[in-house]
């Protein structure tokens, strides 16, 4: 796995922003000396034509050559003539290289007609007025980047304090403060969208924290529940299988028969309990279930005839069309016949029971008390019985139901409880899959 560069954002953003800056100064300062160098060629150029113009005017007016030639000269220009009979007026000085020429042929009176007029400018004005310009230009960059550097030192500090804002926050989070959040005023722009997203982060890992806590406390309750639970059946067990040791041969048989059923009631309570608790335990492992086409009305009358046998008392009724679904025909056999079973202990063995098939599922109704609107959904919580509809001593362990909802959303569907319609109450499986 690569690691995060974690070179320090105020450095680099320094860095980046003085390189940035560099760089622009420098194609500022090369523009501006090429433009001032064709700009300064430029007046060298117009200042020597001037003069030439300036000449051919005076060699009209038949000015002399030695006077014609110390008006055309001006500061850093200077020039000689060649007069038509070969004559020289003015030094000539060639020695220079950095020196203009331009050359005119006068025109005009006696004196000055057809003399060849020679113009040079000394670039070394030019020279050092782009030397001072570049000396100008080079202090007031390393000026211009000093003070840019120290301003972005506190703009720079100053622009980034959400991080260190976010810096503190998370180190209060690690120290183990709860609470705090970052509440950016505006989420659109970048450091807004990223501390929006830092609170949304810590409202999950809060979120998840308190949920992880919950479920290790409801595991806990459960653990010492089911083992509360399991020790029960297990008394019994022990006390029954000591009874039948300490026997002997000469003792009533009814009673001898009566331990032995003791034995086998206890140790099949305490199997469904166990049994209960790994079917829940594989729910929570989240196991994977077959997908394949069943007939819930099959299962009904299936679990219809079972009633039939436990309780003959109650009235067992079905309804309803056949209707496949896709599921585990186990798995929603168990569901119904952990509802018909909490049923069955509710109307305490008289009453009508009711299965009725639809198209998503089956409703279970039973003419038992039925349960209060407030206990309707805590009757699907773990080992939990309520007094009018259970019996503890009816061999329930407060499982079936949490497993019946649990196979339920298991199937994509759920199952929740509602009021019968002529009193007691119905449970409701809907939302499995038509095949």
């Amino acid at each position: 796995m690569t690691g995060l560069r974690t070179a320090s954002l105020h450095r680099r953003v320094l860095l980046t922003a003085l390189v940035v800056l560099v760089a622009v100064l420098l194609t500022v300062g090369f523009v501006v000396d090429a433009v001032f160098r064709v700009q300064a060629e430029q007046d060298v150029n117009r200042v020597l034509a001037g003069r030439v113009q300036l000449a051919q005017q005076l060699a009209k007016q038949n000015v002399s050559p030695p006077n014609l030639l110390s008006r055309v000269e001006t500061r850093g220009v200077r020039g000689w003539l060649t007069l038509a009979d070969g004559d020289l007026v003015g030094a000539p000085d060639v020695s220079d290289q950095r020196l203009k020429q331009v050359k005119a042929t006068l025109s005009g009176g006696s004196r000055v007609n057809g003399a060849k007029l020679t113009l040079v400018a000394d670039e070394a004005v030019v020279d050092g007025a782009e030397q001072t310009l570049r000396r100008l230009l080079v202090i007031t960059g390393l000026i211009a980047v000093a003070v840019t550097a120290l301003a972005l030192l506190v703009g720079v500090r100053l622009a980034l304090s959400p991080l260190d804002a976010m810096t503190r926050l998370a180190r209060s989070i690690v120290s183990g403060r709860r609470g705090d959040r970052l509440a950016p005023t505006r989420t659109t722009t970048e450091l807004g969208r990223t501390a929006a997203a830092f609170d949304a982060a810590l409202d999950a890992l809060e979120g998840a924290e308190r949920a992880a806590r919950a479920s290790e406390e409801r595991t806990r309750r459960f653990v010492a529940d089911a083992a509360h639970e399991l020790r029960t059946p297990l008394a019994g067990v022990q006390a029954a299988a000591e009874a039948v040791l300490d026997a002997s041969p000469d003792d009533d048989p009814a009673r001898a028969e009566h331990l032995h059923l003791l034995l086998v009631r206890e140790s099949r309570r305490a199997g469904k309990l166990v049994n209960d608790l790994l079917e829940l335990a594989r729910l929570d492992a989240g196991d994977e279930i077959a997908r394949e086409p069943v007939s819930l009305l099959s299962l009904a009358r299936s679990q219809a005839e079972r009633a039939r046998l436990l309780a003959p008392e109650v009235k067992t009724e079905v309804a309803g069309v056949d209707t496949p679904v896709l599921g585990d025909a186990d798995r929603l056999t168990q569901v119904l016949a952990n509802l018909v079973d909490n049923a069955l202990q509710a109307m305490e063995n008289h009453g009508t029971l009711t299965l009725t098939v639809a198209a998503d599922g089956c409703t279970v109704s039973d003419t038992g008390p039925g349960i209060p609107e407030a206990e309707r959904e805590r009757v699907f919580d773990r080992l939990v019985r309520l007094d009018d509809a259970r019996d503890r001593r009816a061999g329930g362990s407060g499982l079936g139901l949490a497993i019946a909802r649990g196979f339920a959303r298991a199937h994509g569907g759920d199952l929740r409880c509602e009021e019968a319609p002529g009193g007691g109450a119905s449970f409701v499986l809907s939302g499995l899959t038509p095949a």
